[in-house]
């Protein structure tokens, strides 16, 4: 099984340089996530690669912790804040399962193209449960692996097996708000950016 550390530590450098596949959605998901932010909010992001997205949000809230698994994108998450002369973010290398912050909770927690990368899928969205206030938000974009062509899913089975993939876990956007709702959420906004890939915005419920 591929190391998930290492596996990102070696991509960083590439992932980082990667330009943003459609620059017209992502820019449209930021606004959607702005409305649910305010002055006062405190934010988590997990698997916060290189911080564009905290970073960008950070002028808009009062603090952000954002985590992601690879030292190297944390690196360079920090770099790029230094660069912005951006203050409120602390970055931390870890996962949703080492980093609980104790009696803290957040006002919303962001996990964006993370959610099919994780082992264990419902164990996050437990613990992103967890560390939400009442009336908090989990906002979400996640690429629905089991919806993809099957000649894909085969490639990326054989690029795992050869050490250039990583897991992904596979699920379809039904079976994924169907584990929302499970754990106690429910669906303010869904919106499905492309065949394979969902947008959610879902509350802890009171």
């Amino acid at each position: 099984m591929i190391d998930s550390e290492k596996f990102w530590d070696k991509s960083a450098a590439k992932y980082i340089k990667s330009p943003v596949k459609d620059e017209a959605t992502y820019q449209k998901k930021l606004a959607i996530t702005r409305e649910y932010l305010r002055a006062d909010s405190t934010v988590l992001e997990f698997g916060c690669g290189s911080g564009a997205t905290a970073i960008f949000h950070a002028p808009y809230v009062e603090h952000v912790v954002a985590t992601d698994i690879s030292g190297k994108m944390i690196e360079a998450a920090e770099r790029k804040a230094n660069e912005a002369g951006v203050k409120n973010i602390d970055f931390r290398q870890g996962t949703l399962d080492n980093l609980k912050p104790q009696n803290q909770r957040f006002d919303a927690v962001l996990g964006l193209n993370v959610l099919h990368l994780l082992e264990d899928v419902d164990g996050a969205i437990a613990n992103v449960h967890q560390l939400l206030k009442e009336d908090g938000v989990f906002i979400s974009s996640t690429s629905l692996i089991a919806e993809i062509n099957f000649a894909f899913r085969w490639l990326i089975s054989g690029m795992q097996l050869l050490g250039f993939a990583p897991h992904v876990s596979r699920f379809t956007k039904s079976q994924l708000i169907s584990k929302l709702l499970k754990t106690g959420f429910t669906i303010e906004r869904e919106w499905q950016t492309s065949h394979e890939s969902v947008f959610i915005v879902a509350k802890k419920s009171s």
